[in-house]
């Protein structure tokens, strides 16, 4: 094959193979998987457009390598999907065993680089990481948090102690709310702690704290008062003691108010 034809050849394959489906395959890499850097650990499934003979799904040893059909041993830590798939199919042209191949690079699975993500969060589980990320856009792939969730998030880095970090705050840009986060790092979003109220409110129930939170936070979180409801009715039962609720007392986790109804 003339120089010329061999780059047109490559070119091809850089500019389909992560972009063209295969018959009886899983669609092309998504936008998280084409950036994201091989390493060991990772599986990947390799096949070629019309060539059965070659599809395998291989685990990428420590050494960085896998065992391709044809090619035998070949290096591909620290490469993307979509050059790893250049680089197969450049090497299945010099052998001699393909002319054009179409080549497609999928992620079976995650293992080199991931974060863990675990708690009161959408969807909680690891996330591949192909670039750096800030706690909170970690916190958006995987779903937000949910409204049992607490109002902030325990991050622990792979070589340090862990840290907390208000959710409010997260998103702001700055490095010391928002931290950057990296490979093997582990999230954790807690139950929040919660309070009840009960009685001449329109939503009785039991309700998160977030934040700090007081009486009128707490009946307006139960729906406002009923028609003969009385914020100056209000009981508190905090650890099996009952006194009377004012407006600026702060709630505690495990606390029960009452509100009462109005004598006239």
């Amino acid at each position: 094959m003339r120089r010329g034809s061999r780059f047109l050849a490559l070119l091809v394959v850089v500019l389909i193979a992560g972009a063209l489906p295969m018959s009886g395959m899983s669609a092309p890499p998504n936008a998280s998987e084409t950036g994201y850097v091989l390493g060991a650990g990772d599986a990947i499934e390799v096949a070629v457009l019309g060539q059965p003979e070659f599809t395998t799904r291989a685990k990428i040893r420590p050494d960085g390598t896998v065992a391709l059909p044809f090619l035998n041993i070949v290096p591909i830590a620290g490469e993307t999907v979509i050059a790893c798939a250049a680089d197969i199919a450049a090497r299945l042209i010099k052998g001699g065993y393909y002319v054009r191949p179409v080549v497609s690079v999928e992620i079976a699975a995650y293992a080199s680089r991931t974060v863990i993500v675990l708690g009161e969060v959408g969807v909680p589980g690891i996330v591949p990481v192909d670039r750096t990320y800030h706690l909170s856009e970690i916190i958006a792939r995987s779903g937000g948090l949910r409204e049992t969730g607490a109002d902030y998030v325990l991050l622990r880095h792979s070589n340090a102690a862990e840290a907390r970090y208000s959710y409010d705050q997260l998103g702001g840009g700055d490095n010391n709310v928002d931290p950057l986060v990296e490979p093997g790092d582990k999230i954790f979003v807690p139950v929040a702690p919660t309070f009840s109220i009960y009685g001449q409110v329109n939503a009785a129930g039991t309700f998160p704290i977030k934040g700090v939170m007081t009486l009128r936070n707490a009946i307006a979180r139960a729906g406002g008062l009923r028609e003969n409801g009385s914020e100056g009715r209000a009981r508190l039962i905090r650890k099996g003691q009952s006194s009377h609720l004012d407006r600026t007392t702060a709630l505690m986790p495990g606390d029960i108010i009452t509100i009462g109804e109005r004598l006239f």
